[in-house]
């Protein structure tokens, strides 16, 4: 793929979203776009960094680590993959927002680890409001309650919660598992007024019905940057 069809790729998930936006009755600012840059080498991502992109996700513990210090310091890094407890000292110092804290475990895990080190971690719950085994998160039964106990935890900021649509062509269920998700993020703020911001919900094949649902975050990497190869 040429630079040139990186950038058009880019002004054109913009301009989607804008649409999208403005059809929603919605402020195209309202909305961040997370370029999905796992499994892509520092060059590239340099690359669209220069066609202004400033948001970038990593899914790999060790490649958030790697690519940060040596890419601009201005890049708000995402960390969007499933962490695990001994890789948190990888993601915390680098990562501006963790996505998918799912597990009390791994809250309380990230918790001690700011506590010791004097910082607070911002942070998105992971709901699986598609009910789907494979996926992780908390269910949506579930979603309050362990939302709010994480929000306790005195040395975490929880920005908000995320999901991921089920694997399926079928719209009306795609769009039912971002309203879910919409549903579970006002009740959160019925108890904690002004928090719980970001609704992270939508990738390359939805994100347009994840906007039109009240997405805050939508997280694109093909779109973009093209097939990768997984390394």
């Amino acid at each position: 793929m040429t630079d040139f069809n990186r950038r058009e790729n880019l002004l054109h998930i913009q301009e989607r979203i804008a649409k999208t936006a403005e059809r929603s009755g919605r402020n195209y600012d309202e909305i961040t776009l997370l370029a999905v840059s796992k499994y892509f080498p520092v060059e590239v991502i340099d690359e669209v960094y220069g066609f202004g992109m400033r948001y970038f996700g990593e899914s790999r513990a060790q490649e958030i680590r790697d690519k940060a210090p040596v890419l601009p310091k201005d890049i708000s890094w995402h960390f969007i993959g499933p962490l695990q407890t001994n890789k948190i000292k990888y993601v915390v110092p680098n990562a501006d927002l963790i996505h998918a804290v799912d597990s009390l475990k791994l809250a309380q895990a990230i918790d001690n680890y700011a506590k010791r080190n004097k910082i607070k971690p911002k942070i998105l719950i992971e709901i699986n409001t598609s009910a789907e085994e494979a996926k992780h998160g908390f269910g949506v039964e579930e979603a309050i309650e362990k939302t709010l106990e994480i929000s306790e935890m005195g040395n975490l900021d929880v920005q908000g919660v995320m999901t991921m649509a089920p694997h399926t062509d079928d719209k009306n269920k795609i769009r039912q598992s971002f309203s879910s998700l919409k549903n579970i993020q006002e009740q959160l703020q019925n108890h904690k007024a002004g928090l719980f911001k970001i609704l992270s919900m939508g990738m390359s094949g939805d994100f347009e019905i994840a906007i039109e649902e009240g997405s805050t975050l939508v997280r694109v990497g093909t779109g973009i940057f093209g097939l990768r190869r997984r390394q």
